[in-house]
C-alpha cells in the first residue's frame, strides 16, 4: 500500500515518477504565467501612460479608446477566472496540498535567480497556517472564559401607583399600612404566568400570585428605619467575602438603599440592627475559651439601650425589629469536632432529661439572643442556620441563605455555564471539610465506592489539577449538600449558582426563603438515615424530572445573586422580602 500522501483524491493510487512529473510540469506552467502577467503589467502601463498624454493634449480617438478599454476589461475578467480555476484544481489534485505546491514554486523562483538557502524553508501558507491555529486556540480559550460569565437579565421596571392610592397610603399609619397590605395579598388576583417569557417563573415559587402581589405592595409600603447607633467595627461594618457574606452584604445594600429607607422612624414599619455576627465574633470572642456569654451579653445590653433610648421597641415588644446574622460559633472550636468525646457542648437549661444526655450546638443567632427574653421570642430572626430545634421559629424567622464569596469585587464570578446534561459525566458530586455529623457518614458509605459518585473530603491538589471544584460542580447532574458544623451549607446556592440540581441533607432545616420558595420543584432533600440509598434515590429519578428540574435551577438562579447595583427580585430584595413577609404574619386583621 502506498502512503495517504501518494493517494488521488479519488481514491487511486499513483506512482512517484507520475506524481513528481505532473508536479514539475505544474510548476513549469506557474512560472509560465508569472512571466506573462509581468509582460501584461508592462503593456497595460504603457496604454495608461499613452491615455495620460493624449488627455494632455486632447489627441483623442474615442474609438481606438473604447476598442482598447473593451480589450482590457475582457482580459481582466478571463484573466483572473483561469487563475482562481488553476489554485483551485492544483490544490485538490496535489498530492500534499497547497502548502506544497507554495514551497516548491518558491523553491523554483529562488533557482531561477540562484539563490541558495541556508536553513530549512519554511513556507508562507505554513506560517499564514500556524498563525491561523493560534488564532482558533485563542477564540477558543476565549469562549471557554466567556461560559463562565453570567448574562445579566434585567426584571421588569416597577409598576406606577397612582396618585390617589399613594395619597391614601401616606395618610395610614404604620400599623394601618400593614393591615391593608395584608388584606391585599388575602385577595391577590391570580397571575397567569406563561412560561419561560416571563421574568417570574412560577413553578419554582410556591404561589406566584402571593409573592407578586406581596411583593408589589412591599415597593409601594415599606419603609425601614436604621438604628445609627452602635460603633463600628460590630456596627456598620460589613464583611462581603467569605462563607458569611450574605449577612455583610445584606448590611452594605440595606444602609445604601434610598428606596425602603427612612430617616423618620415614625414612618418606618421595620427597625434593622444592624450588626455583625461575624465581627462580633472577631472583636470580643477569646479564642480556644469556648465562652460565649459576653457576646450574648453585649447584644443583651445593645437592645436594652436601643430600648431605653427609643421608644419603638417597647411599642412592639420587638417584633418589628429584625437582624440578619450568619455565623457557625461552634467553628471556632474545629479542632474539637475530630473526636466526638472532646465536642464543645452547650447543655440546654431546663431541658427534658432525655435531652440532658444529648450535646445540644448553638449559633450565633439562636445562642447570642437567650440573654434578651423579647429579642429572643418577638424578633425576627434573618439567620443562615435555620435549624427547628435551636428556636428557629418557622413563619417568624427567615432562612438566609448562605453564600460564599470568594472576591468582593467580583460577587457574580464564575456564575452559570453549566454544560449540557448529555455531556455530564458525573451522577453527585461532593468535596469539603470533615466536621459535624453528616460529612463522616457521606464519606463512609461513598468514598471510591462507585465511580458515577464523585465523594470527596477536601479536593486534592491531584484532583484539582485536572478537574476544578467549579468545573466539578458544572460538571455534574446533582451536587450533594451535606450539613456542616450546623444545617447551613454554602454549597446549596453553590449548585444554584452552578446549574446543578443540589441535594441537601440535614435534617430540621429550614430552607432558605422557603415562605415563598418551592424548594421540590428544583431540589432534592435527602434523610441524614438515607445516605447508603443515595445513589438508588437519585437514579429512581425519571429524566422528564430531573431536566425539569435543572431548568427550575437555572430559572431560580436570579433570585440568589448579589447584584453589586440591586435589581428587583434579586437576592437582596428576597431577603428584605421575607422579612416583610413574616412581619406582615403576625399582624391580625380585626374580625369587623
Amino acid at each position: 500500500m502506498m502512503p495517504e500522501n501518494q493517494r488521488h483524491p479519488t481514491g487511486q493510487e499513483q506512482s512517484p515518477a507520475l506524481i513528481q512529473n505532473s508536479g514539475q510540469g505544474k510548476f513549469e506552467e506557474i512560472i509560465i504565467y508569472d512571466e506573462l502577467r509581468k509582460q501584461l503589467e508592462h503593456v497595460s502601463l504603457a496604454l495608461f501612460k499613452e491615455l495620460i498624454w493624449r488627455l494632455a493634449w486632447r489627441k483623442i480617438d474615442w474609438r481606438k479608446l473604447f476598442l482598447a478599454g473593451a480589450v482590457m476589461s475582457i482580459a481582466g475578467i478571463t484573466l483572473p477566472t483561469f487563475l482562481l480555476a488553476y489554485h483551485r484544481n492544483s490544490r485538490f489534485e496535489s498530492p500534499n496540498g497547497t502548502m506544497h505546491l507554495s514551497k516548491n514554486l518558491t523553491e523554483a523562483r529562488l533557482d531561477k535567480s540562484h539563490l541558495v538557502t541556508s536553513a530549512p524553508f519554511v513556507s508562507l501558507n505554513s506560517s499564514i497556517e500556524a498563525k491561523e491555529s493560534a488564532r482558533v486556540l485563542r477564540m477558543r480559550q476565549n469562549r471557554r472564559k466567556t461560559i463562565d460569565v453570567l448574562k445579566v437579565v434585567h426584571p421588569p421596571p416597577r409598576r406606577s401607583v397612582p396618585r390617589h392610592l399613594q395619597r391614601y397610603l401616606q395618610s395610614l399609619s404604620s400599623h394601618e399600612a400593614l393591615l391593608y397590605a395584608k388584606r391585599e395579598i388575602e385577595h391577590a388576583p391570580l397571575v397567569e404566568n406563561v412560561g419561560n417569557d416571563s421574568y417570574l417563573y412560577a413553578p419554582v415559587f410556591r404561589n406566584i400570585s402571593i409573592f407578586k402581589r406581596s411583593y408589589e405592595l412591599m415597593e409601594m409600603i415599606l419603609k425601614v428605619y436604621i438604628y445609627r447607633d452602635g460603633k463600628k467595627p460590630i456596627f456598620h461594618q460589613p464583611r462581603l467575602n467569605g462563607i458569611y457574606a450574605s449577612e455583610g452584604w445584606f448590611m452594605k445594600l440595606m444602609e445604601a438603599n434610598r428606596e425602603f429607607v427612612t430617616k423618620e422612624p415614625e414612618k418606618a414599619h421595620l427597625f434593622y440592627l444592624p450588626y455583625s455576627s461575624r465581627q462580633l465574633e472577631l472583636a470580643l470572642y477569646v479564642r480556644n475559651s469556648h465562652n460565649l456569654r459576653p457576646l450574648s451579653k453585649f447584644l443583651r445590653d445593645y437592645v436594652n439601650m436601643i430600648a431605653s433610648k427609643y421608644p419603638f421597641w417597647n411599642r412592639t415588644h420587638g417584633s418589628d425589629h429584625f437582624l440578619v446574622a450568619c455565623h457557625d460559633w461552634v467553628q471556632l472550636s474545629a479542632f474539637f469536632f475530630n473526636h466526638l468525646l472532646n465536642m464543645v457542648i452547650v447543655w440546654a437549661v431546663g431541658a427534658p432529661a432525655k435531652q440532658r444526655t444529648e450535646p445540644r450546638l448553638w449559633c450565633s443567632g439562636p445562642f447570642i439572643t437567650t440573654e434578651h427574653v423579647e429579642l429572643k421570642d418577638n424578633a425576627i430572626k434573618a439567620l443562615c442556620n435555620a435549624d427547628l430545634k435551636e428556636n428557629f421559629v418557622a413563619g417568624k424567622d427567615v432562612s438566609l441563605p448562605e453564600t460564599a464569596i470568594r472576591i468582593a469585587s467580583k460577587p457574580l464570578r464564575n456564575i452559570g455555564g453549566g454544560i449540557r446534561v448529555s455531556q455530564r459525566p458525573i451522577l453527585a458530586f461532593f468535596a469539603g471539610k470533615m466536621h459535624g455529623r453528616v460529612r463522616p457518614k457521606l464519606l463512609k458509605h461513598w468514598l471510591n465506592k462507585d465511580a458515577d459518585m464523585r465523594i470527596y473530603g477536601p479536593l486534592s491538589r491531584r484532583v484539582s489539577k485536572n478537574m476544578s471544584y467549579v468545573r466539578h460542580m458544572k460538571s455534574s447532574k446533582y451536587c450533594i449538600c451535606p450539613m456542616g458544623y450546623e444545617v447551613n451549607s454554602p454549597r446549596i446556592v453553590e449548585a444554584i449558582y452552578y446549574e446543578c440540581v443540589p441535594v441537601i441533607i440535614a435534617d430540621n432545616f429550614v430552607l432558605p426563603l422557603s415562605e415563598v420558595l418551592e424548594w421540590k420543584a428544583f431540589s432534592v432533600t435527602v434523610a441524614e438515615i438515607d445516605i447508603p440509598k443515595l445513589k438508588e434515590i437519585l437514579l429512581a429519578i425519571p429524566l422528564k424530572r430531573y431536566l425539569q428540574m435543572l431548568m427550575n435551577v437555572k430559572m431560580v438562579q436570579k433570585h440568589f445573586l448579589w447584584n453589586p447595583n440591586p435589581m428587583r427580585y434579586d437576592l437582596f430584595h428576597m431577603i428584605l422580602h421575607s422579612i416583610w413577609y413574616n412581619r406582615l404574619n403576625q399582624i391580625q386583621i380585626p374580625q369587623s
